[in-house]
């Protein structure tokens, strides 16, 4: 038996209030992401990339339209039941890092591995890999308030790979990077998606939606286009872990 995809939406549809005027954000998006399938989303400022993505991680309640998550109904649950969906199965990196700002690099990185029950000597083996990878291992002690704003995104990714999330949701994680550290974070996402990690990335860069399977793009909350870039990866069976809510 096939598995399930890890995220399918049908009709997907989230409308903001504005001073009692209706403002469409997502307008009936039905999208599927296979596991190990890498997904870049795209578009222009307000097509709705960032509320989709949001929806898909529970943090943005949908308005109408269903959300599945690994062949479960999703947004019918309480907050709850999404936070501990959160905390088992989805890493998120957020535009704006929300780092938790009175514990260190290294404790941000290890808490997710940690609440979810992994050993103190696994969660520490995962940080320190993360961190070497993405160049951090000198501020491993500092504090996020004596980072760069580039150093605390790259931190954000780490935290949100710590414990091997089934699926990986990024709101553009390269957005405040230079050209070094952009390609730091580019080889620990093609490193992990060859692991067969599921990722489904909001991103204005090029460079980063040309590591995709897929690139969708939006417009007005609509998907207009929907292309494969190349052969998709599927996770291995069994490989799949839980990760800590990552709410900051």
């Amino acid at each position: 038996m096939s598995e399930p995809p890890v995220v399918r939406t049908v009709n997907l549809v989230k409308i903001y209030q504005n001073g009692g005027v209706p403002v469409p954000a997502v307008r009936g998006v039905d999208l599927v992401v296979e596991p190990g399938q890498f997904v870049a989303i795209t578009g222009p400022s307000g097509s709705g990339k960032s509320t989709l993505v949001h929806m898909l991680g529970g943090l943005d309640p949908r308005t109408s339209g269903e959300i599945w998550l690994d062949g479960k109904r999703a947004d019918t649950m309480s907050e709850s039941a999404w936070a501990l969906l959160r905390r088992r199965k989805i890493g998120f990196v957020f535009q704006f890092f929300n780092l938790v700002a009175n514990m260190t690099v290294a404790d941000n990185v290890e808490l997710p591995a940690l609440l979810a029950g992994a050993s103190a000597r696994d969660a520490r083996e995962r940080r320190e890999h993360l961190l070497g990878a993405l160049g951090l291992t000198g501020r491993a002690d500092a504090s996020p308030a004596q980072l760069a704003g580039g150093e605390q995104q790259r931190v954000a990714l780490a935290r949100a790979l710590s414990n091997k999330p089934s699926l990986l949701l990024a709101d553009e994680p390269t957005g405040n990077l230079d050209s070094r550290n952009t390609r730091d974070v580019l080889r620990l996402l093609g490193e992990v998606h060859r692991d067969g990690q599921t990722i489904v990335l909001v991103t204005h860069d090029a460079r980063v939606a040309s590591m995709a399977d897929r690139v969708v793009t939006l417009l007005d909350g609509e998907i207009v286009d929907d292309g494969a870039l190349g052969t998709a990866r599927r996770r291995p069976r069994g490989t799949a872990g839980d990760v800590v809510e990552l709410r900051g």
